[in-house]
Order: structure tokens, then C-alpha cells, then sequence
């Protein structure tokens, strides 16, 4: 017994158990450094206020009052009230409510229009032994190199009859030669696999086309009918080109006529009175708005279909 306490005094207590040490997060090379980031958000600060700033004041322009807009010289940052006279008497009547009646048409039919043609014509060039497909496909990719001239496209237009009509500023950029690669290459990534079991049940390609083909396509046809929307909603130089009677002129070409040019609205133009008529600027300004806005209220609804639509149809091009 007296051994044993003996050894078991001199045996060695054993060594207490350490806790391990934190791990570490592993740092992330590619992050960028303080000061880099602190730049990178002010460069992104001062680009967003140098866009917002200008279209701030714009709307201010339009509804501040008339003795604010003569004092600022015809740019108000901070109106010190609100007055809605610029708009209430665009709507009034008159040359600019006229024109924006055009350009709600033309953007709504145009649209229309570009949307069908496009998308049938870019199905047809997808699907392999389709009729005249290569030839057809080589005249898309040539429009995108070779841009014809102002006095052959005049000429067209002029031999059709088009001249002074509304369908002058929808069938000349009724196709575009862009838009239809985009739509081709994302009806070729459809699977051949439903088409084709659609074609064993008994369907044609209208109706592949229709039931099938469409459905899938959502998120293209959005992106590219805002593209056709835009394009006619902005667009001017063809009814510069081939409108002459006023009544029909679209909303841009006002614009251009009467706020880049900087020609003056009168009365007879508005559809009022020379004496109840606001300020230029005022009115200026508000067109300026009533030329913005549609875009920026269509554009957050499809801006989501943006990605899929646009980087689907470029990838697999």
C-alpha cells in the first residue's frame, strides 16, 4: 500500500486540456479596401445626384409659381409653392394635347405592330428547313452594318403614300434588325423536345407557336416591347421628315419644336388666352415631365424581366 501512494505521489498530474483558439474568418481577397469603397460611394453619389438634380428642378420648374419662375430667371430648384397651371393648360386643348394623343396612339399600334411581325419573323428564322431562312436571316444581319439613306427612305415612304399619315412613323422602323436576333436566339434555346411533342399531338406551328412558344417568351417579348415602346415614344425625326400638317405631329416633335428650339406657345396654340397663359419655362418644363413619365411608370414593371429576357437570348446566341 505504501508503494503505491508512493508511485502514484510521483506520477505526473496530468496536463489540463486548452481550449482551442477562435478560428478566424478567412479574409476576402477580392473585397475591396476602406478607402476604396468610401470612393467608390461617392463617385456613385455624385453620379446619381447629377441625374437627379436636373429632372428635381425640371418638375420644380413646372409647378412652381409663375412670380418664382420670373424672379429664378426660368429654373427654379425649390418651388415655394405648388401651381399646376403649366399642366392644366397643356391639357387644355391645342397643339401639345393633340400631341400627345398621337403619341399615345403611335407608341400603343407601333408597338402592336412591331411586337407581331417581329416575334413571327424571328420564330420562322429559329426553326431549321424553314422557307428562304438563310437568305432572310442575311438581309436582318445586313440592315445591322448597312443603314439606307434619308432620300431612298423618303422615297419608299412617298411611293407607298405614306406622306402625312401616321403610318409613316410606325411601318419604317416597324422591324428591327437587333431585336430579331435577340428574339432567334431565345426561341432556339425553346427545347425541340416540346415542340415536338406538341407537333405528335396533332398541333401545327400556329398553334406551337401560340400555345406553346408565347408562354414561354414572356420575359423576352416584355424586354423588347419596351424597346419598340420607347423607341416610338421618343422618336421625332421621321414626322420631322414626313408629317407636315401639324395636327399630326407626335409629342417629341413638339418638344423639339417649342422647348429645344425655343420657340413660343401662344394662345392659339394651347387653346387659351394669351393673358391666362403661364410662364415659357413653366410650360416648357412640363412638357419636358409629360414626355418622361410614361417611360419611368412602365419601366419598374418590366425592369424585372430585364435580365432573364435580355442575357437568356444573348448567351445562347
Amino acid at each position: 500500500m505504501i508503494e503505491t501512494s508512493e508511485r502514484s505521489a510521483r506520477t505526473p498530474g496530468r496536463p489540463k486540456q486548452q481550449k482551442p483558439a477562435p478560428r478566424r474568418r478567412p479574409r476576402n481577397l477580392d473585397a475591396p479596401a476602406m478607402p476604396v469603397r468610401v470612393l467608390k460611394g461617392i463617385a456613385l453619389t455624385v453620379i446619381c445626384a447629377l441625374v437627379i438634380i436636373p429632372f428635381f428642378g425640371i418638375l420644380s420648374t413646372s409647378i412652381a409659381t409663375p412670380d418664382q419662375v420670373t424672379d429664378a430667371g426660368g429654373f427654379v430648384l425649390w418651388p415655394e409653392g405648388i401651381d399646376l397651371t403649366a399642366y392644366t393648360t397643356l391639357f387644355a386643348g391645342g397643339v401639345v394635347t393633340q400631341a400627345i394623343w398621337v403619341s399615345i396612339g403611335v407608341t400603343a399600334v407601333g408597338t402592336l405592330v412591331s411586337l407581331v411581325g417581329s416575334t413571327m419573323l424571328a420564330y420562322s428564322l429559329s426553326r431549321p428547313g424553314s422557307f428562304g431562312q438563310k437568305p432572310i436571316l442575311m438581309l436582318v444581319l445586313v440592315t445591322l452594318l448597312i443603314a439606307p439613306g434619308l432620300i431612298p427612305n423618303y422615297l419608299v415612304v412617298k411611293e407607298f403614300g405614306l406622306l402625312d399619315t401616321y403610318w409613316a412613323l410606325i411601318i419604317p422602323t416597324a422591324i428591327n434588325g437587333f431585336n430579331i436576333v435577340v428574339l432567334r436566339a431565345f426561341f432556339m434555346g425553346i427545347p425541340q423536345e416540346l415542340i415536338d411533342s406538341a407537333r405528335i399531338d396533332g398541333a401545327g406551328e400556329f398553334a406551337i407557336f401560340w400555345r406553346v412558344v408565347l408562354p414561354l417568351s414572356r420575359a423576352v417579348l416584355a424586354v423588347i416591347g419596351l424597346f419598340y415602346a420607347v423607341g416610338y415614344w421618343n422618336a421625332f425625326f421621321n414626322a420631322l421628315l414626313y408629317i407636315t400638317d401639324t395636327a399630326k405631329w407626335p409629342l417629341q416633335l413638339v418638344l423639339r419644336t417649342y422647348v429645344v428650339k425655343n420657340a413660343e406657345l401662344g394662345g392659339a396654340d394651347l387653346g387659351t388666352s394669351t393673358d391666362q397663359l403661364p410662364p415659357q419655362a413653366s410650360i416648357q418644363m412640363a412638357i419636358l415631365v409629360i414626355s418622361i413619365v410614361p417611360i419611368l411608370i412602365a419601366y419598374p414593371f418590366l425592369q424585372r424581366h430585364f435580365a432573364k429576357g435580355m442575357l437568356t437570348g444573348a448567351v445562347k446566341g
